[in-house]
């Protein structure tokens, strides 16, 4: 089981693997340590996030989301260009083939756990599906969150720095 995650610290971008044993994850960057809560990992199965103290967590495919509008677009091209010459079978033959090779690498991927609240990715583990997919009313509390805690943010620092 592995973790992908941002630091919450210095913000860059960490992999680690993950043990049942694993009590904390360490930045690569800043080196900052980030307390595993009690309970969060159960054997493969994740309860609750390991980096920020969300407890939301959905359900999707570990699919690079690049490589999937590449594919669209690149269907979407060649079809137009078929379209173009008259070739219409030719046309949708790739607008056909495209969504077959979609198809094929949608049921081959595996999934992975996401965090609403700090994106944090967890692959490899079990029992994914009681977390449900993605909701956006859970999704857009999390933003809001967010977005009335940023201001706060910018004042605690400023706080700071008059002391």
């Amino acid at each position: 089981m592995n973790i992908a995650y941002y630091c919450p610290a210095c913000h860059k971008s960490n992999r680690e693997s993950l043990a049942a044993a694993t009590t904390t994850l360490q930045c690569a960057n800043c080196h900052q340590q980030i307390a595993i809560p009690e309970g969060a990992i159960n054997g493969k199965c994740i309860n609750r996030c390991l980096v920020c103290p969300s407890t939301d967590l959905y359900a999707r495919k570990d699919f690079p989301q690049k490589l999937g509008v590449a594919l669209v677009v690149l269907g979407f091209i060649g079809s137009s260009i078929a379209w173009a010459y008259y070739l219409v079978l030719w046309s949708f033959a790739i607008l056909f083939g495209t969504a077959l090779l979609d198809l094929v690498l949608y049921i081959v991927m595996g999934e992975s756990l996401t965090c609403y609240r700090c994106g944090a990715q967890y692959r490899g583990c079990e029992d994914i599906e009681v977390h449900g997919g993605f909701d956006l009313e859970t999704h857009e509390k999390h933003r809001q969150l967010a977005a009335r805690l940023k201001p706060l943010a910018g004042q605690v620092e400023n706080a700071d720095i008059v002391k």
